[in-house]
């Protein structure tokens, strides 16, 4: 077997199948419900194939069939930069959230994040939680873990508003977002998903900034959030949400740092997708803004809201 490639189960007469990386080829090439314990490293109900795959091994040796095993991603530790990068979308022996859900927030990120600014036993509140990652995150380091979305996608995640949260005001240490940019992908397809605007519309940040009014309402003072977020490039031009999410959290809150985090998207890896940037003259996009910002110490003649409204997670 050639270092650098690996090898699926084989069938009857077969020989392995090449690849760049064993989480990939075990999605490709096995079904659907052997690839989900595959990358999940859940344990199987059938003992033959536990055994063939994960008999337990040190970094480097290979399973009794001859394959390399599925191992845990590399060690966490905290970024220092304001240039993040980790060679995985998750962390551990396991997944975060789901990899299968379009658009999930890398979450090493978030872990990142909750061990600068939160402490064990603080709730970190995610407006659009999607598949749950900043609640597995939260579950991971000892916070608690409220999530919302309008859609949700993790048993854990209730059905909410990112613009009208059920939770009273400055109750959260800690607020995370990774929203839609524009309508690059397909959510949940209801009339008010922020998902099903135009990055190019006023509407899209006039929907944002009421979610980040909303963030706002419900962090404590003195304390952080963080919003992860892509530019968009079409053939109508470049939309830099980015620096335009910068000023509109200015505008409420103190900006804190800004971090650039290396994208892993897999398709970056693709040859026709490089040869379409070159022919056509424009940049796939290769890292996400990380706007880290502080709600500071309201003043009495604040003129913001501070109705309360009922906090049903209490």
């Amino acid at each position: 077997m050639v270092e650098g490639h690996v090898g699926i189960i084989p069938s009857a007469g077969s020989t392995p199948v090449p690849g760049t990386t064993y989480r990939d080829r075990c999605i490709a090439t096995i079904p659907s419900f052997l690839s989900f314990h595959l990358r999940t490293g859940r344990e199987i109900e059938s003992g033959e194939f536990y055994d063939l795959l994960f008999t337990p091994a040190t970094p480097g040796q290979l399973s009794r069939a001859g394959y390399p095993m599925l191992m845990p991603s590399p060690t966490l530790s905290l970024q220092t930069t304001t240039l993040w990068k980790y060679p995985s979308q998750h962390y551990g022996k396991g997944e975060q959230g789901s990899q299968d859900y379009r658009g999930a927030t890398p979450s090493w990120v978030i872990w990142n994040l909750l061990q600068r600014y939160t402490e064990p036993g603080g709730v970190v509140v995610d407006p659009m939680c999607g598949s749950g990652t900043t609640l597995d995150v939260c579950k991971d380091t000892g916070r608690r873990g409220l999530g919302f979305d309008l859609q949700p996608h993790h048993p854990d995640v209730d059905q909410a508003d990112a613009r009208a949260l059920p939770i009273e005001d400055e109750s959260a240490d800690f607020v995370f977002i990774d929203p839609p940019y524009g309508n690059n992908l397909k959510y949940s397809g209801q009339k008010d998903c922020i998902g099903e605007l135009s990055a190019r519309s006023d509407e899209y940040f006039e929907a944002m900034g009421s979610v980040f009014e909303e963030m706002w309402r419900v962090l404590k003072p003195n304390s952080c959030g963080a919003v992860y977020v892509c530019d968009v490039w079409h053939r109508k031009g470049f939309t830099a949400i980015g620096s335009q999410f910068i000023f509109m959290l200015s505008q409420i809150a103190e900006i804190v740092d800004h971090v650039v985090v290396v994208r892993g998207n897999k398709d970056l890896e693709k040859g026709n997708y490089h040869k379409a940037a070159e022919e056509t003259n424009f940049f796939l996009r290769g890292f996400q803004h990380l706007i880290i910002f502080r709600k500071p110490e309201l003043k009495d003649d604040d003129p913001r809201p501070r109705k309360r409204k009922q906090n049903k997670h209490k």
